[in-house]
């Protein structure tokens, strides 16, 4: 697909309007790419999943949370657009080099960066289902390297979010058995737990606590 995107934009690609309409598909599935092999998944994911422990239904609202995931993605991977900058797309610009070898020496750092958060367990599964043997030094097509490296980022976002969902769900279970003690049928735990869990958030620092634990789980 990468290498699809470098023929277009060198335009030796669009000698028809099937060539042409087949350019703009490609290049409108760019930012679904950029977003699928980038730290966007683990955080929006996580952030997700923190929302529905507290329990507070669309607060904060989605696009909210999809800036802060923007803001975040662009300081964990500001060291590899750096690098994807002065190999790839300076030259590029400067007209040192096409699109296609633009795309071929940026793809190194974005490369290495999904190489050191992806297990070797995912990797190994895809490869197997692409029929495909890696080479000696563990080197796969990136169509395997790709959906290996959102899977693994969505193991961890899940195993993030359970771990920051079990103190919510300790008090969810408190104040339901406290109200029962008291007889309380009447009242809803989540009446009572809600104002509690925003208490202990916030009381924690948890956003800061989240975003910093979010930037720690990626390897330098």
């Amino acid at each position: 697909m990468m290498h699809e995107a470098a023929q277009v934009l060198d335009g030796s690609r669009l000698g028809s309007p099937t060539q042409l309409l087949a350019a703009f598909f490609v290049l409108g599935l760019l930012p679904v790419l950029a977003i699928c092999v980038t730290s966007f998944t683990r955080i929006i994911v996580v952030l997700g999943l923190l929302r529905a422990s507290l329990g507070t239904a669309a607060l904060p609202p989605n696009s909210v949370l999809v800036v802060l995931a923007i803001m975040l993605t662009g300081l964990i991977m500001a060291p590899t657009l750096a690098a994807i900058q002065k190999e790839a797309i300076g030259p590029y610009e400067s007209h040192r080099m096409t699109a296609t070898q633009a795309i071929a020496r940026g793809e190194a750092p974005l490369r290495s960066f999904m190489r050191r958060q992806v297990r070797g367990s995912d990797l190994a599964s895809f490869a197997r289902i692409a029929r495909i043997v890696p080479s000696r030094n563990g080197d796969v097509p990136f169509s395997v390297l790709a959906p290996a490296f959102l899977i693994s980022e969505l193991r961890t976002a899940f195993a993030m979010g359970f771990a920051l969902a079990l103190p919510f769900v300790i008090v969810d279970v408190v104040v339901a058995v406290v109200l029962m003690s008291l007889g309380m049928f009447m009242v809803s735990p989540a009446v009572i737990s809600l104002p509690l869990k925003l208490l202990l958030f916030v009381a924690v620092d948890g956003w800061a606590l989240v975003a910093g634990a979010l930037a720690a789980s990626y390897h330098p």
